[in-house]
């Protein structure tokens, strides 16, 4: 048996093993990355260590750090309030907000990752406050990233039209940038109804301080919007109608959402403090998306100086960073970069670019870039695959334009799995949750996802120019 195919087995392995026993998936990808990286790919620590995400490790710390403070003197709360009041009391404008937002940040140059690291906190808080399916909201933040992200300014788009003409091949800056802009709004619609947009919608415009009365009832465990009478959460996983939802009882959420409203009924006011961390928030925009700084190492030094200024506030906030998710991701990364270095990735896709048939090819092409993505870079697959596709595009029976297109698609909107960059922020960003169920949640719908949209690109995008 191959090395690269005993690294794939294992990896199963972990999956079942986490699934079935309810361990901690990063933990035993650390101990796989390990295993096979000693006895099987012959690295030393530096060499198994040399794929932890040291990166993303500060992006989850410092954000979660940076908003956990926020939540506790009740910044995002005014926030909140703030944005109902902007959509005229529609709830269900909120999600289409985010999703715009998001995509206008990443069309105009932002890094997806530094765009969801920005909105998702807020969206996620705003979700919990006003009922809306977490996963809903969640997916709504990740799709609007990823709809602006090939824009002909945008990171991802300059990245992958350089690849594009690298490699000599025909491209269309234009048609990739609608491609996925067209692709992640017909998801995000689907998403929006069936993870209980409908529902929000009929339920026409709240007030502010309507809302706040309804978050006091959920936390309570009387019937709030999208509540039952127990005060248990409605939908939201896959299977079922999605519908919104209030915090589940037994969790942080019981006294935490009342806590951080100034009384029932009356409007969020800004303090000192919460004036502070507004600017705070400005700030980070600012250093990402102006100086280009780094988003996690922005956010602990402006949790640090919030923490310095109004330490009461800030008390808890270090133990309500989401360590479980840290773990995980940090494990699950670390255990694809053995595989990376073990030649694993390139060994697949060389496998399928070696087959005859170009569009059995470009499918299973589309479908190595939606997988290794789910777990990996984004930007990073596509730079591995365009070139493998470079053989059957030259022979001129498949369309380039198309097939990149696709190939870029397929990588990115995958990128709501709690194992890519931005699922990961939109996981540990969601407060007052079940946090297994909603990592579950998420990992069901990157699943489906990862096992429909590769296939259905592959029918609108590169069938139509074969022959």
């Amino acid at each position: 048996m191959s090395p690269e195919l005993i690294s794939i087995l294992v990896l199963v392995v972990v999956f079942v093993v986490a699934t079935t026993r309810s361990v901690n998936m990063g933990a035993l990808a650390f101990a796989a990355a390990f295993g096979v990286g000693e006895l099987v790919a012959d690295l030393d620590a530096d060499g198994i260590f040399a794929g932890f995400p040291g990166d993303l490790f500060v992006v989850l710390v410092g954000v979660t750090y940076l908003f956990a403070i926020a939540r506790a003197n009740g910044t995002t709360d005014w926030l909140v309030e703030a944005s109902i009041r902007l959509v005229r009391g529609r709830v269900a404008l909120i999600p289409w907000v985010m999703f715009a937002l998001t995509g206008v940040l990443t069309a105009i140059g932002a890094v997806s990752p530094a765009a969801v690291a920005i909105v998702a906190p807020i969206a996620l808080s705003f979700a919990t406050r006003y009922g809306i399916s977490p996963l809903l909201m969640g997916a709504m933040v990740v799709h609007g990233a990823q709809a602006g992200g090939f824009s002909p300014i945008s990171i991802y788009g300059t990245i992958v039209n350089g690849i594009v003409e690298r490699e000599k091949l025909p491209g269309s800056e234009i048609t990739l940038f609608l491609a996925s802009l067209f692709a992640n709004l017909v998801i995000a619609g689907i998403v929006f109804v069936v993870f209980g947009g409908v529902k929000l919608w009929a339920q026409g415009a709240v007030s502010a301080t309507e809302a706040t009365d309804q978050s006091a009832e959920g936390a309570t465990g009387t019937k709030g919007t999208g509540g039952t009478d127990d005060g248990s959460p409605v939908g939201g996983g896959a299977g079922s109608d999605g519908g919104a939802r209030t915090a589940p009882v037994g969790t942080a959420s019981g006294t935490a959402v009342a806590a951080r409203s100034d009384a029932p009924g009356t409007t969020t006011r800004l303090t000192p403090a919460r004036i502070a961390t507004l600017l705070a928030l400005v700030a980070l925009v600012v250093a990402v998306l102006v100086f280009d700084l780094d988003a996690g190492l922005t956010a602990i030094t402006l949790a640090v100086v919030l923490s310095t200024a109004w330490p009461q506030d800030s008390r808890t906030a270090v133990g309500q960073i989401a360590w479980s998710t840290v773990l995980l991701i940090c494990g699950v990364l670390t255990y694809v970069g053995v595989l990376d270095q073990m030649g694993t990735i390139k060994w697949a896709g060389e496998g399928v670019g070696d087959i005859g048939v170009p569009l059995l090819a470009a499918v299973l092409l589309c479908y190595i870039g939606a997988l290794v993505s789910a777990f990996a870079s984004s930007v990073g697959i596509m730079g591995a695959l365009i070139p493998l596709a470079v053989p059957f595009l030259a022979q001129g029976e498949i369309g380039a334009v198309g097939m990149v297109a696709a190939l870029a698609v397929s990588a990115t909107v995958v990128d709501v799995s709690p194992f890519s960059t931005n699922g990961a922020l939109v996981l540990a960003a969601a407060p007052d949750v079940d946090r297994e169920r909603f990592f579950r949640q998420l990992m069901v719908y990157g699943g489906i996802v990862v096992a429909v949209v590769p296939a259905v690109a592959w029918l609108v995008m590169v069938v139509p120019g074969f022959g």
